[in-house]
């Protein structure tokens, strides 16, 4: 059976209300932008599922690691238009994901996926390819052109998952230093258009294999 068709709704408050406008909604799940109200909502979904940050940082969600994390932004310099921090709540309004999307990240149409956690509850079940299509379908009626996301070289569930869906590599980053692990990072590209990647790497020219 097909997934029902992701719909989107412009976003007019904050919270997680039945009654809120959803930045985008699919099946029985809405994502909705997470606000500093918000920040001990996101940090319960962290402490209750701290399998990614054991894999990438060898520690577990710090007590603040929600507050930094909707405080962080792109390194000064990074041209960018907006960062979203959503979360994706199920009908009784608890959260079942997190994403962390940036648009316009270094070049115009240029979307980077910083984060994509579904509760480990649910991993096997399908919901994390259905939830992530309606976040892409959300992100090119939004005009992206191309996605970019960093996978931690070793993360095979991570690394299968987002190849399945299209992304292919285009270089290694190595040193990046994440909590006590030192890892390489696998950036990854997709294009929601017809570009070609050599117009990516025009636009994105860090991306380029062997570009400092």
């Amino acid at each position: 059976m097909k997934p029902a068709p992701a719909s989107f709704a412009p976003r007019t408050r904050e919270g997680p209300a039945p009654s809120t406008p959803a930045v985008f909604t699919v099946d029985r799940y809405r994502a909705l932008e997470v606000d500093a109200d918000g920040v001990p909502r996101l940090q319960a979904f962290l402490d209750a599922n701290p399998e990614y940050h054991l894999l990438v940082t060898g520690e577990p969600p710090a007590a603040g690691e929600a507050a930094t994390e909707f405080a962080a932004r792109p390194p000064e310099g990074w041209p960018y238009t907006k960062r979203w921090l959503l979360e994706i709540v199920d009908g009784d309004g608890s959260i079942v994901a997190i994403a962390d999307l940036i648009s316009d990240l270094l070049a115009p149409r240029v979307w980077h996926v910083g984060l994509f956690v579904v509760a480990t509850r649910l991993h096997g079940q399908g919901i994390a390819a259905r939830l992530y299509a309606a976040l892409e379908a959300w992100m090119r009626a939004a005009r992206a052109e191309w996605l970019r996301l960093g996978v931690v070289a070793g993360n095979l569930r991570a690394e299968r998952f987002w190849r399945a869906l299209g992304y292919r590599e285009v270089r290694t980053r190595t040193g990046i230093v994440m909590g006590q692990r030192t890892n390489t990072v696998v950036v990854l590209v997709k294009p929601l258009a017809d570009g070609a990647f050599d117009d990516y790497f025009a636009r994105v020219p860090r991306d380029i294999a062997d570009a400092p």
